[in-house]
């Protein structure tokens, strides 16, 4: 970079002269920057398009063009706070009836209330040596059989409260020592028969033998008796509760279960209360999840061509250019916003891509699909676009469902979609398969990937990344330029100021010799 020298001898405003020299080369340069930023806006604009797009393409077509997506069942309980059912694709109609024997109980220990030797209060650092137990001494933990027991040795130096809880944690059962009621509480982690569990203990006699200390057990409120009515007591007043199996009898048959949950022949059925009223389950056809299913289709639908045909036929801001910062610094942020949003709101005008997608979307709903050797539309369905007159902008290709109570416009045709779901299910199914299907194979060739564009992707996505790269180029080489200029004519001026300067001394020292040969 040449020497800047400001004008001393010149008295021009030599910034200001170089600046709009500059200005007036760097009309390319802006150019190129603001081509580069257009680009950015289009490849964000497309992105967005394209996700879009790809949902219609994997969230719906993807499915519809299989039959078994309209396979839809419900199954309605006559009692739905007793029982709620959920109904598989391979639940048979039917009519059942249903009788809840019992529900699923988990294991639960709730023990007497402890104490010490001494009689003293228990927490969970209370030794269990002070409760009764000697070194060696076992307390034995089953659970589910007598194949599955488990064994709490007494350590020399003692064990405590919280030990024993932790070992019981470990070993198949959630256990807690409360303090505040001096009890242990203990339960299963499964429902149903295979969570129970039994608690022992054994202490050594004066022969050496293992026997089981009901003295011992006692102190942990854990000593087991049966009371007349057969429920197992822990202690003077601890309650063990057995987990049962949950038993349901459907149409004469009983089924058990470990849980409150039956899968039976597609159905999966949860007992939520028991009750002694005999329930009747329904299954048939879901109607209206298959009416739901083709208009969630259409709302998809509609809403994306609708947007692109708005981008389509957007007004031209063909005298709009993205701003530079110089001009920014001229305009309030609203200003700049509209501008902007001109440009944005006109990037997708006259597309060819997107044109050629609308277009294949727009012939494959218009052409109609055979079905049991007849063509039929989508018209033979009560679907629709509304007239030319009679719609919005840009909503001219939108279908409306008669019938539909969202849609105002044809809420009160009458509803032939759901009158032949209801009457003739397969002519509905058959026909949305291979529309479904159609669309689908459409879509995938036009989002194939090629030299241009990436695999599942409408437009060309990688020659905008090329032709941005090559845009940062341009404008590096363009900068690069206008410095080089920039430089030349301040290498120029400077030239001249030295020039100026040399002829100011040879001046002053020509008045000088002059002033001096008259003294």
């Amino acid at each position: 970079m040449a020497m800047r020298i400001t004008s001393l001898y010149s008295g021009l405003d030599t910034d200001s002269i170089i600046s709009q020299l500059v200005e007036a080369k760097s009309t390319k340069l802006n150019t190129a920057k603001k081509e580069q930023t257009k680009l950015s806006w289009k490849q964000e604009a497309w992105k967005t398009l394209n996700t879009k797009i790809l949902n219609l393409y994997d969230n719906f077509l993807g499915n519809m063009r299989f039959e078994s997506s309209f396979m839809k069942k419900t199954t309605t309980a006559s009692n739905t706070s007793a029982v709620s059912v959920l109904t598989g694709a391979n639940a048979v109609n039917s009519v059942q009836n249903l009788k809840i024997n019992n529900m699923a109980k988990i294991a639960y220990l709730t023990s007497g209330k402890t104490t010490t030797e001494s009689g003293e209060s228990v927490t969970s650092s209370t030794g269990l040596s002070d409760m009764g137990l000697k070194e060696g001494d076992t307390v034995e933990l089953t659970v589910g059989s007598e194949n599955n027991t488990v064994k709490f040795t007494v350590g020399t130096n003692g064990s405590k409260v919280s030990d024993l809880v932790s070992w019981m944690k470990n070993n198949g059962v959630s256990a807690s020592f409360d303090k505040n009621s001096q009890r242990f509480f203990i339960s299963g982690t499964e429902s149903g028969d295979t969570g129970n569990f039994e608690i022992n203990m054994k202490t050594t006699n004066d022969n050496g033998d293992k026997i089981t200390n009901n003295d011992a057990l006692n102190y942990f409120g854990l000593n087991t008796s049966v009371d007349g009515s057969g429920k197992t007591i822990y202690g003077s007043d601890g309650v063990y509760i057995t987990g049962k199996d949950a038993s349901i009898t459907l149409n004469g048959v009983t089924f058990t279960s470990d849980s409150n949950n039956f899968e039976i022949n597609g159905l999966t059925i949860t007992l939520n209360t028991e009750t002694d009223e005999e329930i009747t389950l329904t299954t048939a056809d879901d109607t209206k999840g298959i009416y739901d299913m083709i208009k969630g289709f259409f709302k998809e639908y509609n809403t994306l061509i609708a947007e692109m045909d708005k981008l389509y036929n957007a007004d031209s801001a063909k005298s709009y250019k993205p701003l530079t910062d110089e001009e920014k610094e001229a305009m309030s942020e609203k200003e700049i916003e509209e501008w902007e949003a001109k440009i944005k709101d006109s990037l997708f005008r006259r597309d060819s891509t997107l044109g050629t997608v609308s277009s294949a979307l727009k012939e494959i709903m218009s052409s109609g699909v055979k079905v049991n050797g007849n063509k039929m539309y989508l018209s033979d369905f009560g679907i629709g676009t509304l007239g030319y007159f009679s719609s919005e902008n840009n909503e001219r290709n939108v279908y409306h469902i008669d019938g539909d109570a969202d849609d105002s416009k044809t809420s009160s045709n009458q509803d032939k979609l759901l009158a032949m779901i209801t009457n003739d299910p397969k002519t509905v199914v058959d026909f949305f398969t291979d529309l479904s299907q159609s669309m689908y194979d459409k879509m995938f060739d036009l989002m194939k990937g090629t030299d241009f564009s990436s695999s599942f992707t409408m437009y060309d996505d990688k020659k905008m990344k090329v032709d941005y790269a090559d845009y940062t180029t341009k404008i590096a080489e363009l900068e690069k330029k206008l410095t080089a200029y920039e430089d030349k004519w301040y290498a120029k001026f400077s030239a001249m100021e030295v020039a100026l300067s040399k002829l100011q001394s040879n001046s002053n020292a020509i008045t000088n010799l002059l002033g001096g040969g008259g003294s």
